[in-house]
């Protein structure tokens, strides 16, 4: 999978916003494991590098949180 329409800017930024957009639209529900670095650098067909700054991003935003040892996960958007 490549980056849709060659549009210009950073890999790791299409596929933070390619997340986002799963993670708002529900197909990632919260409390859902992300898929490991290593297999979102294989399905967006992007450097493991990429797919670790896409996380850190996307984590940045609130919208994943890592949990030491155990993975990554949707983060539950209901906060009160």
């Amino acid at each position: 999978m490549g980056q849709p329409g060659g549009k210009p800017g950073y890999v790791y930024e299409w596929v933070a916003q390619d997340l986002a957009a799963r993670i708002e639209s529900g197909e990632l529900a919260p409390h859902t494991p992300l898929p490991s670095e290593r297999r979102l650098a294989q399905e967006y067909g992007v450097s493991l590098g990429s797919a670790r700054h896409a996380t850190r991003l996307l984590r940045f935003r609130g919208l994943v949180v890592t949990v030491k040892s155990k993975g990554t996960y949707v983060a539950d958007r209901a906060r009160n």
